[in-house]
């Protein structure tokens, strides 16, 4: 159909956009002053509607958005249509325009915020803007002021060209993603709007959001401040749906997908339906709306099936377009598969050569964590290389029942939504395929912060909760009870922020704070004693990383635990740093003092400074694996 085929009707009665242009003229004719934008609201309201009957749309209906006390950035209003969210609209006081190029200072800053939605008209009330993706598709200006003219500033023309956008508007439909790059590339925008949201809305102290995350603190994470329960409430929703979808589930609607989330992803269902109760989804609608939209839209067979896993690099690409600052700090980078074969080889070969395993990681009692697990590409790297020595060595018969024993030999602890939930359904996809029967309660993927006290108590749960906590007691019971063999995987490596009473769950948790007021029975001091015993004390600060806590943790959990009365191996990729310097003797001399051999292949990989080499991360810090035994 042409353009001019989108033609307003002609017809004795004022035309909607007349109607509108007349209501402006009178709103700004009295002299009664009121805030120039809110005179378009009413107004505007009623053009949809009718405009909507006009162009043949029924059940138009605006949302308005609540005004947030701090100004938070939400569009005045989300707009459904026939019962489904198609886009936002914006409205900017009169004589602003609707050229987003043109702002300057909060209306600027408004448009960074909103520029990645996928369908949000922008208008003054004489200017109307169409954006997709920060892209302009259309725009229009009255050739007059409707403040001054009303219905004489609306010719044949404006009529023509407010029927193309208009409809444009109202007939949205979300792209289909053709791969998962794609998918990337178009929900972590939606992912981050959610985000902010719910930012906003704890700022703004609404009770439902406030209660809800609460409830994430007091059941999950103890240490989580605001700004990350808002991030894992978004990646919590976004995940939960995008799994719903990859099982086949209608995510249009929250009760549908809690139900196609399967019994081993119990923990998301419950997450899923506790963080969108109606009394939270009321401050969220709109965000989340077009989230439920946008996943729907995911062919289930986007992310499934393939040679290539398009799951392997999907968390590292979606947190680049979420949040490029929280990848870096969370050392969110995905390991290259050669990395992972050669630690994974080297550990099954010590345990054939020197532990007597016969079977390598096959073998029965040999449990292997991955304190960081992130996407679980260790995990699947250890299945892989240990079913193809089973299927050498015993045949393809035996294949199943070693898939079921690494099933309920392999564990991962995963502090971020987002990769626990591809972690989990990576592991679970490739047992099945092997045809393993999994544990009752799924594959061993936890959601858990690892560097927290394995001592504390659980509080008691009411119904809603328990699969919440259900995960928390898991978590605890592998670090209590399960005696660990290997210790492998890439964890974060990271100087935080300054510590300070209320972060230090992030900052180290129990392995440097303990559980003592006085923190003397933190196990990271058998790394800080022999610096300060040294003099060394001022060096101390560079001690202080993400990696060093993990280094610790593998060590007490597998040579130092009560039930560590064996053998075992720690081996993991980190940066380099440990490796010489005065803040790490003290770690150094602690890893000689447990082992009886300890392999360091230095990777190199420094990125700054002249003397400059390759990286097999994108990164800068040089990195070193390290196979401790």
């Amino acid at each position: 159909m042409t353009e001019s085929a989108f033609t307003m009707p002609v017809c004795a009665t004022p035309s909607a956009l007349q109607q509108f242009a007349s209501a402006i003229h009178e709103k700004f004719s009295t002299a009664v002053a009121g805030e120039p934008e809110d005179q378009l609201r009413a107004p505007f309201e009623q053009l949809l509607f009718a405009a909507g009957r006009e162009l043949g749309f029924e059940n138009i209906v605006p949302i308005g958005e609540t005004l947030l006390a701090n100004g938070g950035g939400r569009p005045d209003y989300g707009v459904a249509c026939g019962k489904l969210l198609c886009g936002h609209v914006e409205l900017k006081a009169p004589g602003k325009g609707a050229n987003t190029a043109q702002f300057t200072g909060h209306d600027k800053r408004q448009w960074e915020r909103f520029k990645n939605l996928p369908n949000i008209l922008y208008s003054d009330g004489r200017e109307f803007c169409l954006y997709r993706m920060g892209e302009r598709t259309r725009a229009f200006s009255l050739s007059s002021d409707p403040r001054a003219l009303g219905a004489a500033a609306v010719d044949a023309e404006s009529e023509r060209q407010f029927g193309v956008l208009l409809r444009d508007f109202f007939a949205w439909e979300p792209i289909v993603p053709d791969n998962a790059k794609q998918l990337v590339e178009y929900l972590a925008p939606l992912c981050r709007n959610l985000r902010d949201d719910v930012l906003d809305a704890l700022q703004n102290r609404i009770p439902a959001v406030m209660s809800a995350a609460a409830d994430w603190r007091r059941y999950l994470f103890p240490g989580a401040d605001d700004a990350h329960f808002a991030d894992a409430y978004a990646q919590t929703v976004t995940f939960s749906l995008l799994l719903a979808r990859s099982n086949g589930g209608d995510t249009l609607f929250i009760d549908k997908a809690v139900a196609s989330l399967t019994h081993a992803n119990s923990l998301l269902s419950r997450a899923l339906q506790v963080l969108t109760d109606p009394l939270v989804k009321e401050h969220l609608g709109p965000a989340l709306d077009m989230l439920l939209r946008v996943i729907n839209r995911t062919p289930p067979g986007t992310m499934s099936g393939g040679r290539r896993d398009p799951w392997l690099n999907f968390y590292e690409d979606f947190l680049a377009e979420y949040d490029p600052e929280l990848r870096r700090n969370a050392g969110v980078y995905y390991t290259p598969v050669e990395v992972v074969k050669a630690q994974v080889c080297m550990i099954d070969d010590l345990l054939r050569q020197k532990f007597g395993k016969k079977l390598g990681f096959a073998t029965g009692g040999v449990n292997v964590l991955d304190p960081a697990v992130g996407t679980g590409t260790y995990l699947l790297g250890v299945i892989e290389h240990a079913l193809e020595s089973v299927r050498q060595d015993e045949g393809q018969g035996a294949l199943p029942a070693r898939a079921a024993l690494l099933g309920n030999n392999l564990y991962g602890f995963e502090l971020m939504v987002g990769p626990y939930a591809v972690a989990a359904l990576r592991l679970t996809r490739m047992l099945r395929q092997y045809g393993a029967d999994l544990p009752g309660d799924g594959v061993q993927i936890m959601l858990n912060n690892t560097l927290e006290s394995p001592h504390e108590k659980i509080p008691e749960l009411p119904l809603l909760y328990q699969p919440i906590g259900m995960e928390h007691q898991r978590a605890k019971r592998v670090k209590e009870t399960v005696p660990v063999l290997v210790c492998l995987g890439n964890p974060p490596y990271d100087r935080h922020a300054a510590a300070t009473k209320e972060n230090r769950a992030l900052t180290g948790g129990w392995v440097r704070w303990g559980e003592a007021k006085d923190g003397k029975d933190a196990i990271l001091a058998d790394f800080i004693k022999p610096v300060k015993a040294a003099g060394k004390g001022g060096s101390l600060k560079n001690l202080y990383n993400l990696y060093v806590y993990f280094w610790r943790w593998a060590l007490w959990k597998t040579f130092e635990h009560d039930l560590a009365n064996g053998p075992g191996i720690v081996s993991f990729i980190t940066a380099s740093s440990f490796i010489d310097g005065d803040a790490f003797l003290g770690m150094r001399q602690h890893m000689r003092r447990l082992c009886d051999e300890i392999w360091v292949i230095d990777l190199g990989g420094e990125g700054r400074g002249t003397r400059q080499d390759d990286n097999v991360f994108a990164i800068q810090t040089p990195v070193a694996i390290t196979v401790a035994v």
